[in-house]
């Protein structure tokens, strides 16, 4: 929920307020506040929990695409490496047989065609060059890149602005120069 400076509420409705402006109406949206996943940047997540919860929202949502961070984090922060750890294993563990319920509910996702997306970290440099990164992007292999408009890059700036609690000096300058506001380089997990 956020609450690492016991300010889960505020952004909950962060959040919501964060998706909105992206058209993503609130009940699209599911905060998990769970005491054994605690919003702590030094702190990694239990796989197995995770995943179940995971696959629990998939199932329930009926998605069909999953977009998570990589084996990074972008950040480094271990609570967004955790989430990767659990995509990768729900896909990939799972399938071999550990709980039955979960195997089949990825299994039938696999079927119906759920796809895991996983969001490339790159190096300080390029991570902060903006719109220079696009060429840059574009010259390496990757399986997807998506290129925001200049319409969908101020959308997704007015977006982050909605998160004012978070917004301390170095947030400010990633939603001034970051280039994951202008290009997005994924793999297929």
């Amino acid at each position: 929920s956020g609450n690492y400076y016991n300010q889960g509420e505020i952004r909950k409705k962060e959040l919501e307020q964060s998706c909105c402006v992206l058209g993503i109406p609130a009940s699209d949206v599911t905060v998990i506040d769970h005491r054994d996943l605690p919003d702590n940047p030094a702190v990694e997540w239990d796989t197995q929990l995770l995943a179940t919860l995971v696959l629990k929202h998939i199932e329930a949502k009926n998605i069909n695409l999953v977009v998570t961070f990589d084996a990074g984090g972008v950040s480094g922060h271990a609570n967004h490496i955790s989430l990767y750890t659990a995509v990768r294993y729900s896909a990939c563990t799972l399938l071999w047989g550990l709980p039955g319920s979960l195997v089949l509910l990825w299994k039938q996702n696999q079927r119906q065609g759920c796809r895991v997306l996983v969001l490339e970290s790159v190096n300080l440099f390029r991570k902060y060059i903006s719109f220079l990164d696009v060429l840059i992007s574009c010259l390496l292999p990757g399986d997807a890149l998506f290129i925001l408009t200049e319409e969908e890059t101020e959308q997704a700036k007015r977006a982050m602005q909605c998160h004012k609690s978070q917004l301390l000096w170095f947030r400010r300058l990633y939603v001034l120069f970051s280039r994951y506001l202008v290009v997005n380089s994924l793999r297929l997990l």
